[in-house]
């Protein structure tokens, strides 16, 4: 099984598919608006401008962690665009852990182990082009970090 078979809501309605991001990679951050971690975001705009060419920035809003994304799908779009002037791909609101979670989260488990499994906000996931998955980091590291780069510089060689 390969991450390209899973998809999400999106957040304006329709469906994100990752199959539609086969051939780049695809940095998969749990987010939430009132989150200590919740700056990141410049980062992962950052990111997305700087490499989205090659690299996907997918935003998956949760309520999981300490309820730090209360708001509505409209509330989130405000919220990342005028603070942060996110335009990168964002869901609609999921579970990340437990039996509810997305099937994309519990493949990554699945294939990782349960410390691949989100344990707070902002928490990577990195898919490679081929769908594979290529790395997973806590919520302290930044989307910019040099483990980061480096996996999806790696990720993206073997294209």
């Amino acid at each position: 099984m390969s991450a390209h078979q899973f998809s999400f809501p999106g957040r304006d309605g329709g469906t994100i598919d990752l199959a539609d991001y086969a051939g780049k990679a695809v940095l998969v951050v749990n987010v939430a608006s009132a989150c200590g971690f919740t700056p990141q975001y410049k980062g992962l705009q950052a990111l997305w401008q700087e490499r989205g060419g090659e690299v996907v920035v997918l935003g998956v809003p949760s309520n999981e962690f300490g309820a730090q994304e209360p708001g509505s799908e409209a509330d989130i779009r405000t919220f990342c665009e005028t603070r942060f002037g996110v335009d990168f791909p964002m869901t609609a609101k999921q579970s990340v852990i437990g039996g509810d979670a997305h099937p994309f989260y519990r493949w990554v488990v699945a294939q990782a182990g349960e410390a691949a499994a989100p344990k707070w906000n902002f928490h990577k996931i990195l898919v490679g082009p081929d769908g594979a998955l290529a790395g997973v980091w806590p919520s302290k590291v930044t989307p910019q970090g040099p483990e980061i780069a480096a996996a999806i510089d790696q990720a993206c060689s073997k294209g």
